[in-house]
This record gives structure tokens, C-alpha cells and sequence, in this order.
């Protein structure tokens, strides 16, 4: 049995997007798989118990056979750091090395990383103490920055060192590939780092659905309720005047388009175009011609209170935070990280 953890440098790099990716090619091949959350991040209650909501999400998607209190051991709260502070909180380190020995019976055993390779160590099991657990390597993946990328892969290489299996970059604009691919590749070779994978920036991983900006924003939905798991690829502010803005949202597809109540010339332009939902600044109600037309249309009408530069402040956070858990994207998931992957390398290695 071999144990690969995934993490990264740095926050929001597509680890999960990753430890999915792979967790459904590998079972493609015939590999039985195990899954662990170390550090979970998000607690929901399930069936009476705490435990991460992406660890409950893995379980499903990946049909493991796993009880979920060895695939999500430990909660990151408010209340645990207290504890873990005062003293009062102990064996959490030996609890959560323990249960990631104890997962037998399957042939690789992915250890997700928390925000980074660092955060866990107050606890005992960041991930640097995590890959030094027996038959465990690391795959960091990271999104590509330019130049601190680069200075990021050196940094966890001489950090991990000997268990460091490879890197995987991600969120490559395509400006940026042939250079990662002739001098970035040709660079990590001379360092005996491998790149396993270059993955492209890729609209429909980065989506967000309807209802997670109704969840950020705090958005009274006016009508298509019915819409909320669809998935918003772009954002267009509805600043300009309609002329322009019309040639700019014709080419612009799945798109969220924000703008103020009172801007019906704008909104009118929007449903005529492909747009996913419609986001009204302000508080204000639109006309009845608009919400019919969008009822018509099935693009939902989303109000909120804050003016348009708050609302693409709040918008902005979410950007490169997406969630993976969306029965929609799996096969995209799939299929983006059997491209772009050397996945029979990286085995390979371990």
C-alpha cells in the first residue's frame, strides 16, 4: 500500500480539484482507493456526528468503504485552537497519525491537505509531519504565479525533500504553458524535481453556482428559484452604455451580469444574451417587464443591498475558492486531470 498526501505552499491552489481528479482515474484503473481528511475544515453534523463536509462528499462520490470517523478524525474549530492553546486539548497528534496507519486493505491511500504544508502544526499533523508518516509522499500542487511559483515548488522541495514525489501546476493561463512546458520543465529537471502535470485554467472548475453567490451576498431571489445549481463561468458589470455593453455580453458566455436596479436598458441587454443570472445593486426592485422577461428567459434575478463596487468586492473573495462538490463537474473533473496529469508516472514514483 503506498499513501500520497496532497497539499500545496499556498491557499486555494486546487488540491481538492486534484485529490478528486485523481481519487476517479485511479479507480478507473482498478485501484482500490482510500481517502483521509487529516484536518477538517468545514464541520457539518451527519447522522449526529461532526465531521467535513468534504470528507462526507469524498465518501459518497468515491463509494469508499471507509466509517467516516477514519476518513475525517479531527475538526479545525474555533473551540479546538482554544483548547489547543490552553492546553487542554492533547493526543490529537498521536489520534490522527494513528488513524492514517490504520487504513489498510487498499492499494493508495490520498491524504488531502489542509490550506497549506504548514497549517496543523499547533496539533502535532501539519503536512510536513503527515509525509513522514511510513510509505507516505507528497504531491504539492500550486497555481501559477510566475516566478514565486517557481520559488514556492524550490522552497517545498528543499522542505520535503526526499518526500517530495513531484509538482502539478495549475490555473495556467494559456499565454503561460509553452513556457512552463520548454523552460520552467527543463528547470525543475536539472533541480530533480518532476512536474507530473500542467493544468490549464479551465472555466467550469472555477465556476460558482447561483446559489453560492446567493450565499455570499446575501441575495433576495426574485424568480427562477429552480436555477440555483447552475454554474456561473464569467462576471460582466452593466456599467456602460447598452451599445457597448451588448457587444461585450455577446461574447461573453455563462455569465453573471451585475448592475443597478434602475439600469432596465442593461438588464433587457443581459437576457438576451448568455446570462446565467442577473445581479441588482442597491435593494431595489426592478420593473415587472424585467422579472417576466427573465421568468421567461429562466435567468434568475438576484437583489441585493450593497452598491455594485461591494458586491464585486464580495464577488472577487470567491474567486479561486470554488467547491468541487458538484455532482455536475465530476466527469469534467475526470477527464480534465487524465489530460493533463502524467498519472502512470506518478504512480510510478510511489
Amino acid at each position: 500500500m503506498k499513501r500520497l498526501y496532497i497539499g500545496s505552499i499556498n491557499s486555494y491552489s486546487g488540491k481538492n480539484f486534484l485529490t478528486l481528479g485523481l481519487g476517479l482515474n485511479l479507480k478507473d484503473r482498478g485501484l482500490k482507493i482510500g481517502y483521509i481528511k487529516p484536518i477538517g475544515k468545514e464541520p457539518v453534523i451527519h447522522e449526529g456526528s461532526m465531521v467535513d463536509a468534504d470528507a462526507l462528499f469524498f465518501q459518497k462520490v468515491l463509494s469508499l468503504q471507509q466509517p467516516l470517523e477514519t476518513i475525517s478524525p479531527f475538526i479545525y474549530t474555533i473551540d479546538t485552537v482554544s483548547r489547543a492553546l490552553s492546553g487542554r486539548l492533547k493526543n490529537i497528534k498521536k489520534k490522527v497519525l494513528d488513524t492514517i496507519t490504520s487504513i489498510r486493505n487498499v492499494d493508495i491511500l490520498l491524504i488531502a491537505g489542509t490550506t497549506d504544508i504548514f497549517e496543523g502544526s499547533m496539533f502535532g499533523v501539519s503536512g510536513i509531519r503527515i509525509v513522514q508518516t511510513p510509505k507516505t509522499k507528497a504531491v504539492i500542487v500550486e497555481s501559477w504565479r510566475g516566478e514565486e511559483s517557481i520559488d514556492d515548488i524550490i522552497a517545498a522541495s528543499e522542505i520535503l525533500n526526499q518526500r517530495l514525489a513531484g509538482i502539478i501546476i495549475n490555473r495556467v493561463k494559456k499565454d503561460d504553458r509553452n513556457f512552463i512546458e520548454k523552460k520552467v520543465r527543463s528547470f525543475l529537471k536539472r533541480k530533480n524535481i518532476k512536474l507530473f502535470g500542467v493544468i490549464p485554467e479551465d472555466p467550469i472548475i472555477s465556476a460558482v453556482t447561483i446559489k453560492r453567490l446567493v450565499e455570499v451576498l446575501g441575495a433576495r431571489v426574485l424568480c427562477c428559484k429552480d436555477k440555483m445549481e447552475e454554474l456561473v463561468e464569467n462576471f460582466s458589470i452593466g456599467a456602460m452604455d447598452v451599445n457597448n455593453a451588448l457587444k461585450y455580453f455577446r461574447v461573453t458566455p455563462n455569465k453573471a451580469v451585475i448592475t443597478g436596479a434602475h439600469r432596465t436598458d442593461i438588464q433587457m441587454a443581459a437576457l438576451e444574451t448568455s446570462t446565467k443570472c442577473i445581479i441588482l445593486t442597491g435593494g431595489l426592485m426592478p420593473n415587472e417587464v424585467i422579472i417576466s422577461r427573465a421568468e421567461e428567459k429562466g435567468v434568475p434575478l438576484l437583489s441585493v443591498r450593497h452598491d455594485t463596487f461591494h458586491t464585486v468586492d464580495r464577488i472577487e473573495s470567491l474567486m479561486g475558492k470554488s467547491r468541487i462538490r458538484d455532482i455536475k463537474r465530476l466527469e469534467h473533473i475526470k477527464t480534465l486531470v487524465k489530460q493533463e496529469v502524467n498519472i502512470t508516472s506518478l504512480l510510478k514514483t510511489l
